[in-house]
């Protein structure tokens, strides 16, 4: 069994860190905190369009799109999807980069899960 040995002695000729066989090594892997990409109802964005973005950008099927929009659109906001942080912040802006192009207002921002 391996094990770490620490310290400022235990560097090897190059600087790297020894494994001497009697130290237990252990490697401890979180998960990534999750963000949730919320869309914001606004009085000048198409219900097509909030459709058309879900279903591009996000790879909602049309009836998942649909029923987001519909969310977004009775409760003033709707979650499109959970990802990772560069994930979300990269589908938010993909999105609001969509809808300024076309005009539109549209929101959508990202929360902690």
């Amino acid at each position: 069994m391996l094990r770490y040995t620490a310290g400022p002695d235990k560097k090897d000729d190059d600087g790297g860190v020894r494994i001497a066989p009697d130290l237990d090594v252990k490697t401890r892997i979180e998960k990534p905190r999750m963000y949730k990409v919320l869309f914001h109802n606004d009085d000048y964005t198409t219900m097509e369009f909030v459709v058309e973005v879900l279903t591009v950008v996000f790879r909602r099927t049309r009836v998942e799109s649909t029923r987001i929009m519909l969310s977004v659109h009775r409760t003033g906001k709707g979650v499109a999807g959970v990802y990772t942080r560069e994930i979300a912040e990269t589908k938010a802006q993909l999105a609001m980069d969509r809808a300024r192009d076309r005009g539109y207002p549209l929101l959508v921002t990202t929360e902690p899960e």
